[in-house]
């Protein structure tokens, strides 16, 4: 059974933040912090979390809401509650609520590892979860690929084929088509789940740290080293390394990698001692790594011991058809997010999502839904939003030429929408009486609100 596990802190305090952080990955725990709820809920969008330590009292986000959202996202989630001097009581309501535990502040390092000890019992990804009925091991679903494209069909089939193995990976494709997603889904239907996935931004790394970052370092090796710190390989043991844009890794790190992954084995900075490492290295990029080598910025032998498989992930352009469902993916989270309901686009907003080539992809894409929603007054998203939240689907909006019936049947709609489809108000408010209004209805097939 592995002793060091993903834990997730949640607490406005940066104090708190750091004195968990300290505590915890001292005794080899992998930890990732947030200091508000929405930070929260996305890395758990993103990741799989054995114990999430969240604070009842946040800014904008009360726990106990957290803790609701936790729970819709992943009911299996293991939450522990921070509550403050005189918060008891609506800790034992956070329990009510499918919190596993609370620990009250002030709290010591020794109190909080031993209460991950006994959460260890609960942990939400346990190696096997056996089922009684056939006695196999049940593996968590990893969070879905949303698609219908056959270009992405395929890098479905091969995520599928390449998963069980502990072949090196190397991801290829533009920013925000999904690497890291596609990553997590290689280390969820592994024999390693269950195991850390650690994932290294090389992008936003201090150049100068990297290398205490990936192999750790002793006390005391540089300015600043108080204490004695494990790397990212040492995190990682038994699971996943994910390497997000390794061309941005200088040549010098680039050649203790290499050794690092060919030898599996490290040593910390300031440390000669080596140190064994069990982990699988999965490695995305954004730039052609060929072109890279060649103007001497890449190592050719790096890029063979990382390209073993190779999958390529199409830019969202090429695979139009999983707008729609994108689009309504991600309503469907930020609805939930901000507290707001739609029932969706108008046929012409969706029409200017579909053509507009996307540059970001589906990050962009993602960010684009959560501004709209943020502004949109009714209860359809139409065009006019897609100009009024200032974003570039405006300029596809104005360079495409509109019939005046869609201009008058988005009209139509917006108004019954903010009438609550009192048909008396609407044909007020569009000048007409309410036969017009219902021969406009049935000639622009406007349907009718669910009851």
């Amino acid at each position: 059974m592995k002793n060091n596990y993903n834990i997730l802190v949640i607490d406005d305090d940066s104090f708190m933040r750091d004195a968990c952080y300290q505590a915890l990955t001292k005794d080899s725990h992998s930890v990732s912090l947030a200091k508000n709820g929405r930070e929260g809920l996305a890395l758990i969008e993103k990741s799989l979390f054995d114990l999430i330590l969240l604070d009842l009292k946040l800014p904008r986000e009360d726990g106990l809401f957290v803790l609701a959202e936790i729970k819709d996202i992943d009911p299996e989630a293991v939450v522990v509650m921070i509550s403050g001097h005189g918060a008891i009581e609506a800790a034992v309501q956070a329990i009510k609520l499918g919190a596993f535990d609370f620990i009250a502040k002030p709290f010591t390092p020794e109190e909080l590892l031993h209460l991950v000890k006994r959460v260890v019992k609960k942990r939400r990804l346990p190696q096997e979860a056996i089922d009684l009925g056939n006695g196999t091991a049940q593996q968590l679903k990893p969070k879905e690929i949303i698609s219908q494209s056959p270009s992405m069909a395929k890098v479905k089939e091969m995520i599928a084929m390449v998963a069980p193995t502990d072949s090196t990976v190397l991801l290829q494709g533009e920013s925000g088509t999904g690497k890291g997603l596609v990553a997590h889904n290689l280390h969820e239907m592994s024999k390693r789940l269950g195991c850390p996935f650690i994932s290294v931004d090389c992008g936003s790394l201090v150049k100068t740290l990297f290398e205490s970052e990936l192999f750790g370092h002793a006390k005391g090796a540089f300015t600043g080293a108080e204490t004695t710190q494990q790397g990212k390989f040492e995190l990682a043991h038994g699971g996943t390394l994910f390497f997000d844009e390794i061309s941005n890794i200088s040549l010098n790190i680039q050649a203790k990698l290499l050794k690092a992954v060919e030898e599996k084995r490290v040593s910390k900075v300031g440390d000669h001692r080596v140190i064994q490492v069990n982990v699988r290295i999965i490695s995305a990029t954004n730039r052609n790594l060929q072109e890279t080598i060649a103007n001497g910025l890449f190592r050719e032998d790096l890029f063979y011991r990382l390209n073993v498989v190779s999958i390529y992930i199409p830019p969202l352009r090429d695979r139009k058809e999983d707008i729609p469902l994108l689009v309504d993916h991600f309503l469907e989270i930020f609805m939930r997010q901000l507290g707001k309901k739609v029932e969706g686009f108008s046929p012409n907003a969706m029409k200017a999502l579909t053509k507009y080539s996307w540059p970001g992809n589906v990050r962009e894409l993602e960010n684009t839904i959560e501004r709209l929603l943020i502004f949109v007054q009714g209860k359809t998203i139409t065009t006019q939003d897609l100009v009024y939240s200032n974003t570039v689907l405006s300029q596809v909006v104005s360079s495409e030429p509109i019939r005046l019936e869609e201009i008058e049947r988005e009209h139509i709609a917006k108004i019954l929408t903010s009438v609550d489809w009192n048909k008396t108000k609407a044909a007020h408010l569009l000048g007409i009486d309410r036969k017009t209004l219902r021969i406009k209805l049935k000639r622009y097939q406007i349907p009718l609100p669910p009851t």
